[in-house]
């Protein structure tokens, strides 16, 4: 519901989660990689099940913004009023 108060030049976090993701996908390479190479299989599995992890939020914000803005009513169009309750008065 919207109350009114809402930030006029509110901006999506996608694009920074975006490079956080890619941060991340080095990172969880690298240490698949790295384990690997010194034998450690169970960390290196465990980066892999990360990397994956990783690579599907990274579709899904690349999705989204690929999606653009959504339609968000402007200035001009009032808050709604809050449902009406009997029991509160």
């Amino acid at each position: 519901m919207r109350t009114g108060s809402e930030p006029v030049t509110a901006r999506s976090p996608l694009r920074m989660r975006f490079w956080l993701g890619m941060w991340g996908l080095i990172w969880t390479v690298g240490g698949t990689i790295a384990f690997a190479w010194v034998g450690r299989t169970g960390w290196a599995i465990a980066c892999g099940v990360l990397f994956v992890v990783v690579a599907v939020d990274l579709i899904m914000v690349v999705r989204h913004i690929r999606q653009g803005p959504h339609y968000q009513p402007g200035r001009d169009i009032p808050p709604y009023d809050p449902p009406y309750d009997p029991d509160r008065g």
